[in-house]
């Protein structure tokens, strides 16, 4: 069951991670194609000025054809051709900036715009007149990485016909775009998806939390059944074989002392079964153990192992708040665990003092190795030898011990050593 739910955890977390990066993936396609929308809004409305700018700025395609011409035929330099542009550019750039903002001021965007002459070649000869960019005008607001670029070739000649092109340049210009707030204007249009996609992601985390948590609780359910069966199962045992060896006695040697034994391991069932009931008024009615009590259990033991030797003092209460059914398990399973281990004596102490209950078991058995003290107390543990289980049973005897005195808050101590013996000590607290 837990690698079934590590299994569902795992593809689970595929699952999500892949979810996830397709929702990431679709964020990001969203927003590259706003911010393309964005920038094509740019420049078309940059576009409508562009012809009154170079206007404006004197940089209309016959004004750079002349100094093109002044160039070629050495009447300026190239450091002067650069400088009457740059010249033009310096002019142009305050003006040119403060017509751009007002184009977006409504809109709040902080755009940039360079536009650059790259190359001019003199068409008849095919030699470049230069090869460097040159700006022709641009924003205060620099272009550092450009969200848009656009290029263009544009021809210019001396005459309106030139057909022999004897006085032609063919000019590449490009034309960069740069709006220096676009991720939070992006972001300002795109949150109500973004959170939207968040809230898919989250609530699909939420069920499926949900989900294991469900699961687990019925899982804890079913352990819990289980669990409750198997303790059944092994608390059946110790009366039903009790009941045996009674009823083989009376099949020998009719005896009248041996019916309260088989009464007590009757009333010992009826207690089982109580406790599978879900009526609180019955299983109320099992919740003390009397004095007498103990001395039963003493009874049933030696009854049923009449060839160990069990030794046997009780120094408690008339009454003492512990559910009878419980302590004869504590008693009956250390015992049994006991005689099963090769003890030929067990001691047995039961005292009430302080407001708590002690019972010591010791014995003369095989003992408990060191390695294995540790597990004892776990569910389905038998202790072994080279690797082979030498005894029966189901290894659930001081694990119903452990549950019964976690129960009362109570603890237990264990003492033993190899081939010397062993010792429980239970302490549990109670309240007059």
């Amino acid at each position: 069951m837990i690698n079934n739910n590590r299994k569902l955890i795992g593809i689970f977390a595929l699952l999500f991670f892949i979810l996830a990066i397709i929702q990431v993936y679709f964020l990001y396609k969203t927003y590259k194609i706003k911010e393309s929308q964005i920038y094509s809004s740019v420049t078309e409305k940059l576009d409508i000025y562009r012809d009154d700018s170079k206007n404006e700025y004197g940089l209309r395609n016959h004004k750079l054809h002349d100094l093109f011409v002044k160039f070629r035929e050495g009447k300026i330099s190239k450091s002067q051709f650069i400088k009457d542009v740059g010249h033009l550019n310096t002019k142009s750039t305050t003006s040119y900036s403060n017509k751009v903002d007002s184009i977006f001021s409504n809109s709040k965007y902080e755009v940039a715009n360079r536009y650059d002459l790259l190359s001019t070649k003199y068409l008849p000869t095919g030699k470049y007149l230069f090869d460097e960019p040159v700006t022709l005008f641009e924003t205060n607001r620099k272009v550092v990485k450009p969200g848009k670029t656009e290029e263009g070739v544009w021809d210019t000649s001396a005459i309106e016909n030139d057909t022999e092109n004897k006085n032609t340049y063919r000019t590449t210009i490009a034309n960069y775009y740069e709006i220096k707030n676009i991720e939070s204007i992006v972001f300002r249009d795109l949150w109500a998806l973004i959170l939207c996609c968040i809230l898919i992601l989250t609530a699909v985390l939420w069920i499926f939390v949900l989900t294991i948590r469900n699961l687990m609780i019925q899982q804890k359910k079913v352990e819990v059944l289980h669990t409750v069966v198997d303790n059944i199962a092994h608390e059946f045992k110790t009366p039903i074989a009790t009941l045996k060896i009674a009823a083989k006695a009376l099949d020998i040697d009719w005896d009248r002392n041996d019916l309260p034994l088989v009464q007590r391991q009757i009333n010992r069932l009826e207690n089982l079964m109580i406790q599978l009931s879900s009526d609180e008024k019955n299983a109320s009615e099992i919740q003390k153990t009397f004095n007498r009590d103990w001395s039963d259990f003493f009874e049933d033991l030696k009854f049923l192992h009449s060839d160990t030797e069990f030794c046997f003092r009780n120094n408690t209460f008339d009454s003492l708040p512990f559910n009878k059914t419980d302590m004869e398990t504590i008693i009956k399973n250390l015992c049994d665990n006991s005689v099963k281990y090769g003890a030929q004596k067990v001691d047995i102490d039961v005292d009430s003092v302080y407001n708590r209950l002690q019972i010591k078991i010791s014995d003369n058995g095989n003992g408990i190795s060191k390695s294995e003290q540790k597990y004892v107390f776990e569910k389905f543990y038998r202790i072994q030898s080279d690797n082979i289980h030498n005894t029966k049973g189901l290894g659930l005897g001081l694990f119903l011990v452990k549950n019964i005195v976690e129960k009362y808050d109570g603890k237990i101590d264990l003492n033993s050593e190899k081939n010397i013996g062993t010792t429980f000590t239970i302490t549990l607290p109670y309240e007059d």
